[in-house]
């Protein structure tokens, strides 16, 4: 009796694994199934590709192993050094063995889902942004470039410049005395939020002084009294910023702030002016502003490569992360300059600049970015691919 119910129960587990391989449930039956095979293979020039479209995916060279699907790294150059001809069942086709630039990511691919040249740049977190050609102006790549957005300490530039053009003009003096004895901007510069550099009581500050503060350390109080020693007062030198941003052609630049800061800060401190809440200029807007400054008063580049600096016995630190012995630093990019910003409304935004050997100098613009220097760093190393960046 025992015996009969043994052979019951290996009948049915017999018929159970029959009808499970019919359904293709046995797995190792069908990886086997798509195994390719070789017909050829030859060693090929390195050669850069990146994927055509959504489809497509890295096996290894007999297909019963998926490495990666190309849509997971859609911004990636791919370097084929190796094609074959592989067979699977009655069809045959040509695949590259390629791998990513570190060698990392590696296997084949059928060729169609490929195209030859490295990956066009797509700024994942920038807004907006630019690079451009800072010797003839051109635009090398743009990200919604001619889309006025908020820019926070990025304003600064234009008041800078209208600073240098004052000095260098012989209207004013580096050794020049501010006014700084405003409530506002004595208070401002007390501010956790919206200071920086602190006004002391009977202490006199130098145009130049308050330069390295509004340049290095984006001291907004700085920036302010600078614009009034330039103009007058606020009003008239806001004024002043976009009669030049006019002069320059700019068709998508206006200014209410010669710091950058919002008018909802500004108005605690008696400082907001005109209707709109935020200065907003377009990423190529921003970078012709850069090219205004950087050619006519070169010395922006020179300053803008102090990574600290005592002022008044204050320390001002330059923000820009790209600097030599910073995080971001690459040897190869020579980043001199230029100038950060941010507020809640901006978001991170930053102007770069520097002259690679060989190339002319470029100019990057990367507005509302929570990754500003990777992705300058990216812009950079890409803009410099182009020919007409040769010097």
């Amino acid at each position: 009796m025992q015996v009969t119910k043994f052979k019951f129960k290996w009948g049915l587990f017999a018929l159970l694994v029959t009808l499970m391989v019919g359904l293709g449930v046995g797995q190792a039956t069908t990886a086997q199934a798509a195994a390719y095979q070789t017909v050829t293979s030859k060693t090929i020039t390195k050669t850069a590709y990146h994927k055509k479209s959504k489809k497509g995916a890295l096996y290894n060279q007999t297909h019963t192993r998926k490495v990666v699907n190309l849509a997971a790294h859609p911004n990636t150059t791919w370097y084929a050094t190796k094609q074959a001809t592989l067979k699977h069942a009655n069809s045959k086709g040509i695949y590259l063995y390629v791998a990513n630039k570190s060698g990392s990511i590696k296997g084949w691919v059928w060729h169609g889902y490929l195209k030859k040249g490295t990956a066009p740049l797509s700024l994942k977190y920038a807004k907006g942004a630019v690079a451009m050609d800072a010797q003839t102006g051109k635009v090398i790549w743009s990200k919604a470039g001619n889309t006025a957005r908020p820019i926070a300490s990025v304003s600064k530039i234009m008041t800078l410049y209208l600073t240098l053009q004052k000095v260098e003009s012989g209207k004013g003096s580096w050794n020049d005395v501010v006014n700084t004895s405003s409530k506002g901007l004595i208070a401002m510069g007390n501010s956790a939020a919206c200071g920086g550099f602190k006004f002391k009581s009977g202490h006199k500050y130098t145009v130049k002084d308050l330069y390295y503060a509004a340049y290095l350390d984006s001291s907004n109080n700085a920036a302010i009294a600078l614009g009034k020693w330039v103009a007058g007062s606020n009003g008239a030198f806001i004024r002043k910023m976009n009669a030049q941003a006019k002069t320059w052609g700019l068709k998508h630049a206006s200014f209410v702030s010669a710091s950058g800061l919002e008018n909802s800060d500004l108005a605690v401190f008696g400082y907001r002016y005109g209707s709109a809440n935020a200065n907003k200029v377009s990423p190529i807007d921003v970078a012709k502003i850069a090219r205004h400054l950087i050619t006519d008063y070169p010395r922006v580049v020179t300053d803008g490569q102090i990574g600290s600096k005592y002022v008044d016995g204050q320390l001002l630190y330059n923000y820009n992360n790209l600097l030599k012995g910073r995080k971001y630093y690459q040897a190869s990019l020579k980043v001199d300059g230029l100038k950060t910003g941010y507020t809640p409304l901006a978001g991170y935004c930053f102007v770069g600049t520097g002259q690679k050997a060989g190339k002319h100098r470029l100019i990057t613009v990367v507005l509302h970015d929570e990754n500003e220097f990777t992705e300058t760093r990216s812009l950079m190393n890409y803009a410099y691919k182009s020919s007409s960046m040769n010097a």
